[in-house]
């Protein structure tokens, strides 16, 4: 089979980094059309800086990385420097990106690219909130059924929320977007905190990472081992979950995962759940199923699968 082709839509962000690596190191199974960098974990200027130094660190600078959104659709932005630091890759010590920003803005990628190519034939891959592509789908709203799939990090259910009691961080930061987007029709794959949170990334695999004695396995274990002090001391786990490499692993390895196809919806209005994600696993009403809301992940596989790719870069 032809490999996927799909658009990174990212907001850089450790275990995003991650996520972009793996894609980039499995050109079997995808092909990367481009980066497009939202506003989320951290600022604008720094997450599309962040997918840039991840890029050279792939040593793939012919990804075009794209600027977009830099506000959330109707709300002040809501950053996430208390897990990420700072700069939003705190970790290792990686040099400014000599790539520059494509021009034009992300929004306008994400259009012109899905009008440019046949139907069903690029799948969309947000990492961060859905800004970007909530943007293009209302700027444009011909591309929505051009969409193969739209394979997101975001939500939870039985988890319930990592920045609020009900909220998981990427729903919350745009909430409107995530209801443009989950209401659109498109085919929505969603990994949640279900799944994330049982992809740890322990000392162990941290271990593994580093053993790989290369500059990405390096700054991988740099990174995650950053990452994961945080996450270990607020959820008292053996380790951190690594949230957005799960969307590149389904891509690469579909049978790593299982879960339900039901309805979604978004919360909006609410100021106690705010950005909540009322999935109904247990099929109680008569709303029409609208994503493929996973619930499990194979770990052992999902960290073999990691290991391996990022061995090659």
């Amino acid at each position: 089979m032809a490999p996927r082709k799909i658009i990174i839509d990212t907001d850089p962000g450790q275990d995003d980094a991650v996520a972009i690596l793996l894609a980039l190191a499995s050109p079997e199974e995808i092909e990367v059309l481009g980066i497009t960098a939202v506003a989320g974990n951290v600022p604008l200027e720094l997450t599309a800086k962040n997918a840039r130094i991840v890029c050279e660190l792939a040593g793939h600078t012919h990804i075009p990385v794209y600027a977009g959104c830099d506000t959330p659709m109707k709300r002040p932005l809501v950053t996430a420097e208390h897990v990420h630091g700072k700069t939003g890759l705190d970790g290792p010590l990686l040099p400014d990106p000599e790539m520059p920003l494509a021009d034009g803005h992300a929004v306008d990628f994400i259009i012109d690219t899905l009008r440019a190519h046949e139907p069903g034939t690029v799948t969309i891959c947000p990492l961060g909130p859905l800004t970007n592509i909530a943007t293009a789908f209302q700027k444009a709203p011909d591309i929505i059924d051009k969409v193969q799939e739209v394979v997101l990090m975001g939500g939870a259910y039985f988890e319930v929320g990592n920045i609020t009691p009900a909220a998981e961080f990427n729903i919350y930061v745009d909430p409107e977007a995530a209801e443009i987007v989950f209401k659109s029709g498109a085919h929505i794959v969603v990994m949640p905190l279900d799944v994330t949170h049982d992809a740890l990334v322990t000392p162990h695999r941290i271990d593994a990472f580093r053993a790989l004695d290369s500059k990405v396995g390096h700054a991988v274990a740099e990174m995650t081992d950053f990452f994961e002090r945080f996450d270990k001391e607020k959820y008292g786990s053996e380790g951190a979950p690594l949230h957005d490499p799960c969307v590149t692993a389904y891509l690469i390895r579909p049978e790593l995962f299982s879960g339900r196809h039901i309805n979604v919806e978004i919360e909006t209005q609410s100021e106690l759940t705010l950005g909540m994600t009322v999935a109904d696993w247990w099929r109680v009403t008569d709303r029409a199923p609208n994503a493929m809301f996973m619930g499990d992940v194979d770990a052992a596989g999902f960290f073999d699968l990691l290991t391996e790719r990022l061995a090659r870069l």
